[in-house]
């Protein structure tokens, strides 16, 4: 047996003309856009990748597989570096996605052409990073939950808007029993309410956010923790004081006080849900004025579903997340679990020491 000589990807090879490099990175473009598109993603999120990657292009003045840490750095820690943080990390994200592609696609291609290997030059040290990924929604405590919607619930008895403030009661009660989002309940409609099916009825979430531009994501929501009873109260005593036609194709679930220009009612908006429950909460929970938004009401709903012995794929899949990591993140406890199982531990500790002792 002999041995063959084997020859190392990085030893260089001759280059190709700068006008087959260009024809080249046109073709490899395209065909980014063509797998971005193959993958699902919608026109909106290839066209903003390919927007990033061309204002990167425009300052480097080369292709971008010749980009190296060094590169990143100066343009990230000097073009960027008093940009918002969404800029830079839709930045980030395109060329690693970029750089990706070209390694899975182009790397034995590009070698041949250039010499170069290909290696993406964003990496740990230079990596924007999302600050707010950082912050941790602790959601309040279950009492303070339960005594917040306590006091919105009387006031519902006096109030002067009956009909709006009942409206925003309910869909904040959705976001804590069924961590539904702000816009994934203001989306619903009355028809969306499937009553017949399941142990207690559901809803069709239709328009749940997507992952990664792939459009919206459809999921069932069971009506638990009460949600059947409260929907059934809102249907029954509060809808038809909007003054709509329940029969009406689309008719929305919860409805705004202004008309459409046929005279039906218009869909609730995103701001009059956010302002109606940061009154509320001014009023019956003050001590979480400006921190009790509907988004931590998911985390609320995420963490007690958990506490009460769901398991995280359940739990995932009533969220509608795409990846269980993402379900772990909303997941926060008050019980001692940590201080428990320490506590345990010195227990064996002690025990296993008495017997060698005795």
């Amino acid at each position: 047996m002999s041995l063959s000589v084997v020859r190392d990807l990085r030893d260089y090879r001759p280059a190709s003309s700068a006008e087959e490099l260009e024809q080249y990175e046109t073709d490899v473009l395209a065909g980014f856009v063509l797998a971005r598109a193959s993958a699902g993603l919608t026109d909106g999120t290839v066209r903003g990748d390919i927007s990033n990657l061309e204002q990167i292009r425009d300052w480097f003045q080369r292709p971008l597989w010749e980009m190296q840490p060094c590169d990143a750095d100066a343009y990230f820690g000097r073009v960027l570096r008093n940009a918002p943080s969404g800029t830079r990390l839709a930045r980030a994200q395109a060329l690693g996605t970029y750089f990706e592609f070209l390694e899975l696609r182009h790397k034995v291609e590009l070698h041949a052409m250039t010499g170069r290997v290909v290696q993406c030059p964003i990496d740990e040290m230079n990596r924007p990073r999302d600050r707010k990924d950082a912050r941790l929604r602790i959601p309040p405590r279950a009492e303070e939950i339960g005594e917040f919607f306590s006091g919105w619930s009387t006031e519902l008895g006096s109030c002067r808007k009956f009909a709006p403030t009942a409206r925003n009661y309910t869909a904040a009660k959705l976001m804590a029993e069924l961590g539904v989002r702000v816009n994934e309940v203001r989306s619903l409609d009355l028809d969306d309410i499937k009553w017949e099916l399941g142990l207690f009825g559901k809803l069709h979430v239709r328009w749940g956010k997507g992952a990664n531009g792939s459009g919206p994501r459809q999921r069932m929501v069971p009506l638990i923790g009460g949600a059947d009873r409260m929907l059934r109260w809102y249907v029954q005593d509060v809808w038809g004081q909007f003054d709509d036609d329940h029969t009406r194709h689309g008719a929305p679930l919860l409805l705004s006080e202004r008309a459409n220009l046929d005279g039906s009612r218009a869909r609730v908006g995103y701001d009059a849900l956010r302002s109606g429950l940061a009154v509320a909460v001014a009023t019956h929970l003050p001590g979480w004025t400006g921190r009790l938004t509907p988004h931590v009401l998911r985390h609320y709903c995420a963490s007690q579903m958990y506490l009460s012995g769901v398991d995280l794929i359940s739990i995932q899949e009533m969220l509608g997340h795409s990846w269980i990591a993402t379900t772990m993140r909303y997941v926060h406890v008050h019980r001692t679990r940590i201080e428990q199982a320490w506590i345990a531990g010195q227990q064996r500790a002690a025990q296993r020491l008495e017997g060698l002792i005795g």
